[in-house]
């Protein structure tokens, strides 16, 4: 049967009332064993105890003990011993006084074995012994045991058997899960609930043996070991079946609870605290830098990091807190009963402190940060979904600012009633046409004449006017809208890419593309679809792919990009310098241009470590025979700057705003085949 005191064998406090109801019982079973053994005598118990019989009885019952049979969704250190047929027989073949000492025996050998503390042995004794004393009690009061010698029942007999049988798993299961009840501060009728069905039918079936057993008993000492194979058939059965819910439901790496068994124990632990009126706590908790590690010393190491990771974090938390893994170097932890937000900040702030133990492996040692989100019920989130979205809201709040630690709270959460709002009006923008490319056209430095044009997405909402791209493109990006949103986008600069280039203006335009286009593996049938009906050459389209998504994606988007580079669409690598990208690890992927990031272009006049570093970025790029384009040009004293260092191209309002199709048409033509532009003139149009 279950014990209440699994949990790392350590005893509760003296006095608690758990305490003493665990002493009371343990006395109590204890006095009874004594009492029956003296009753029998010690002549009489020494020639049953001379008899083979019992001999083997013990150790058939020691070896059951060892091998419990444990339900699926029960801890495995918890269960229904097969040794039940064999020593419920001895109940009724002998009754209490023996059965009651070789089961003592039988306890105590295995507890030693398996590594039990005393306490839970000396429990686990008085609950077998009160139990069969109980059921002993109930053949003696039906008067169907002889004064003296065994008993084997039969007719009527085993009717009492059968009551027998009831009261002692009565009996047991009332004594066990009072002491679960108390442990876990839970309501008794709410603990004999969980699994009731399961425990009644494996009761039912073990004990319905051991008339069976006990006739055995009677013909021959032999031929009891012959109930061992259908208890291992049984046993077998079992175990398999636990393993299969156990591989279901925990991860294969680390052994953590998967997702699936944590969505399960926090909608069981929201329900009990929605009776008992208690909060609970889900922490995210994500490793900082982790990526580094598989990046630099390969899958294996980051591998047993990840287990080292998930020992401490088991190590840590409270009794009856669950740590789960949801994949990659992110962990959940569910706190089922939680007093508020500081008692959730303590338990945070102490697997914080358990990473951060420098931790060795292959003779490095690994100093490991993490950034934990929380959310509560029911302050933040009224179920999993919510819960697990607001405490992720909280952990990249944490991951931003630095902090190790971050509470949920509505004011930093980008994904808020507001933006959820602009979402569904998103929806119905796409297909009402709202969104709108606007196109920046890209100019050599040194010829001052368009090169190119960069097509950015602009949303005309109808009360709000015209959205910038940082509004609404993560929303689309972040659900299922993104490839009908990719899809508005190619639709309306392909057919533009057509119409300029039918008038002259035969420049690439870029396209910008996200981590999550990126990943869809039919990307490229869309855009030769697209280039195909719309009659585009592909060298007239490029895309633009941000450093922080190489950084972040770079093996998993490598089949899209060399798949763009074989239709003939060039490629460009933006926002370099904002991440920690080298061009060392472009590998020989077919990139062509590097846009140097504006926050370092506007530095190269008055800051001289700016200018050095985007110095060298350029000689590199150049090196490795790509072009480098500047973003944000604001001024002319830039634009020269730039231009005196080699910089093929560049971008920003100094030369022009990002314009509509109209005006970028006119702009293009205007300057497309012009050896210079006015510094009045850009001035104007900037």
């Amino acid at each position: 049967m279950k014990d209440p005191n699994n949990t790392r064998d350590v005893g509760p406090r003296a006095g608690t009332p758990l305490w003493l109801y665990l002493a009371s019982t343990t006395v109590a079973g204890c006095v009874l064993l004594g009492v029956s053994v003296m009753w029998l005598g010690v002549e009489q118990l020494s020639s049953v105890m001379a008899q083979p019989l019992v001999w083997v009885i013990l150790c058939v019952v020691i070896i059951g003990e060892l091998r419990p049979i444990v339900l699926p969704k029960t801890p495995r250190d918890n269960g229904h011993p097969t040794s039940l047929p064999f020593s419920f027989g001895m109940v009724i073949f002998y009754g209490l006084p023996i059965a009651g000492l070789i089961q003592a025996i039988a306890t105590v050998i295995a507890g030693v074995a398996r590594g039990h503390a005393p306490h839970r042995m000396a429990f686990n004794l008085a609950q077998y012994t009160l139990s069969f004393g109980v059921a002993d009690g109930v053949i003696r009061l039906l008067g169907a045991r002889p004064e003296a010698g065994p008993w084997v029942p039969g007719g009527v007999g085993l009717l009492i058997i059968a009551l027998a049988g009831a009261a002692y798993f009565v009996t047991n299961l009332l004594l066990v899960e009072c002491a679960v009840a108390m442990h876990e501060r839970a309501p008794l009728h709410r603990v004999l609930a969980k699994d009731f069905g399961q425990r009644v039918f494996v009761a039912t079936v073990l004990l319905s043996l051991a008339p069976l057993v006990v006739v055995a008993m009677d013909h021959s000492a032999w031929l009891v070991p012959l109930f061992s194979f259908p208890l291992v058939a049984l046993y077998s059965s079992a175990s398999l079946s636990v393993k299969r819910e156990y591989q279901a439901n925990h991860d294969e790496l680390t052994g953590l609870a998967n997702r699936k068994l944590l969505i399960l124990r926090t909608q069981e632990a929201l329900s009990d605290a929605q009776q008992r009126k208690q909060r609970v706590g889900l922490l995210l908790l994500d490793l900082d830098r982790f990526k580094e590690v598989n990046d630099t010393l390969g899958h294996p190491t980051g591998d047993r990091l990840l287990q080292n990771v998930a020992y401490r974090l088991t190590h840590s938390v409270r009794p009856g807190d669950l740590v789960a893994r949801l994949g990659g170097d992110e962990f959940a932890v569910l706190l089922p009963q939680v007093r508020d937000a500081a008692s959730a900040r303590e338990v945070a702030a102490r697997l914080r402190v358990a990473l951060a133990e420098p931790m060795r492996l292959d003779g490095m040692d690994f100093d490991l940060e993490a950034s934990v989100g929380i959310a509560l019920y029911p302050n933040h989130a009224p179920d999993f979904e919510l819960l697990m979205q607001r405490a992720d809201v909280a952990m990249y709040v944490a991951k931003e600012r630095r902090t190790g630690v971050e509470l949920y709270a509505q004011h930093k959460d980008r994904n808020s009633t507001a933006r959820l709002s602009l979402f569904s009006e998103l929806r119905r923008a796409l297909v009402e046409n709202e969104l709108e490319m606007f196109y920046q056209p890209k100019l050599s430095l040194e010829e001052r004449r368009v090169v190119g044009a960069e097509a950015l997405v602009r949303w005309r909402h109808p009360q709000r006017g015209i959205l910038a791209p940082g509004e609404f493109v993560p929303l689309a990006e972040q659900s299922y809208l993104m490839r009908s949103f990719t899809h508005e986008v190619m639709e309306q600069t392909l057919p533009q890419i057509a119409r300029w280039w039918a008038e002259g203006v035969r420049v690439p335009v870029a396209v910008n593309l996200s981590a999550r286009e990126l990943l869809d593996p039919t990307l490229p049938e869309i855009v030769a679809a697209g280039m195909r009906r719309h009659g585009v050459e592909p060298s007239a389209l490029q895309v633009e792919i941000s450093e922080r998504v190489m950084v972040a994606e770079s093996e998993a988007i490598t089949p899209t990009i060399l798949a763009l580079a074989e239709l003939g669409v060039s490629l460009s690598l933006d926002d370099f310098g904002t991440g920690f990208f080298t061009l060392a690890r472009l590998n020989g992927l077919p990139v062509q241009e590097i846009k140097i990031d504006e926050s370092f272009v506007s530095g190269v006049v008055d800051t001289p470590q700016e200018r050095v570093i985007v110095a060298s970025a350029i000689d590199l790029v150049g090196t490795l025979g790509m072009r480098a384009v500047a973003e944000g040009v604001e001024s002319e004293p830039v634009a020269s700057a730039l231009c005196g260092m080699g910089c093929s191209a560049a971008q920003g309002r100094f030369f022009a705003a990002p314009l509509d199709a109209v005006a970028a048409t006119q702009w293009m033509l205007e300057h497309g085949r012009l050896g210079a532009i006015s510094q009045e003139h850009t001035s104007q149009a900037g």
